[in-house]
């Protein structure tokens, strides 16, 4: 187990700098944090405290319609030094949509977050599939277009109406059986609010570390937005 592994206290590890989905690479004991669906008022702040006391960065898949209604609280993320990706405009299952509908929207989402950003930082080329449904075609044009495909390893299911500690103890059990891991919640629930610093200190507990993901300075960082140009389809 990571806790038998590392004897370090030190919760906040490396900066793992990608430039594509397969330089995600994380050794024994090392998590990443994501969260999905914001930003929310009332929630994602008590989100980015928690990370806070705990030293450690999380990757922020924003939806569109969510960072044009919450411009100020997207800019605060960014602030705090997280990475923000983006989650479409407004959560559509994207693999029920044609070709051109679902590019549509994955560059609408793409463009309303990186607008309510402004000047506090800029969009990382991070998505994440709503609902994780996606299609061989819908990736494949992601991942040619300098987009960072984030998968899950472990889904926290912390949608589910269930405690908090409920929550927290499935994903840890499933982080326990995994070893590491990228770890999808949403900062949208009250139950990931109040699970999310006790679930740190069980982290740091048991031996593990928080890797801050980042986009390499080179390459994808300095990209153009994707566009749901499809005339060569």
């Amino acid at each position: 187990m990571p806790s038998r592994i590392f004897g370090t206290s030190q919760l906040a590890g490396r900066t793992l700098e990608v430039a594509s989905t397969t330089d995600i690479i994380l050794r024994p004991g090392e998590v990443i944090l994501t969260f999905d669906d914001g930003p929310r008022p009332g929630k994602t702040p008590k989100i980015l405290d928690a990370l806070d006391r705990y030293g450690v960065k999380g990757t922020f898949l924003m939806l569109g319609s969510a960072a044009k209604s919450n411009p100020a609280l997207a800019q605060e993320v960014a602030r705090r030094g997280h990475s923000v990706g983006s989650h479409t405009f407004d959560h559509s299952n994207l693999a029920d949509l044609s070709r051109q509908a679902a590019l549509a929207e994955i560059a609408r989402g793409e463009a309303a977050v990186a607008e309510a950003l402004g000047g506090a930082g800029r969009l990382a080329p991070f998505f994440r599939f709503p609902y994780l449904a996606q299609t061989g075609f819908l990736r494949t044009s992601l991942l040619h277009g300098d987009m960072v495909v984030l998968d899950v390893d472990i889904d926290s299911k912390d949608y589910y109406k269930q405690s908090a500690q409920t929550v927290a103890n499935r994903t840890l059990d499933r982080l326990e059986a995994r070893g590491s891991g990228i770890i999808l919640f949403h900062d949208i629930h009250q139950r990931t609010v109040d699970l999310l610093p006790g679930f740190l200190a069980e982290l740091e507990a048991r031996g593990y570390s928080v890797v801050r993901l980042a986009p390499k300075a080179e390459g994808v960082f300095g990209r153009s937005l994707i566009t749901a140009d499809t005339s060569s389809l």
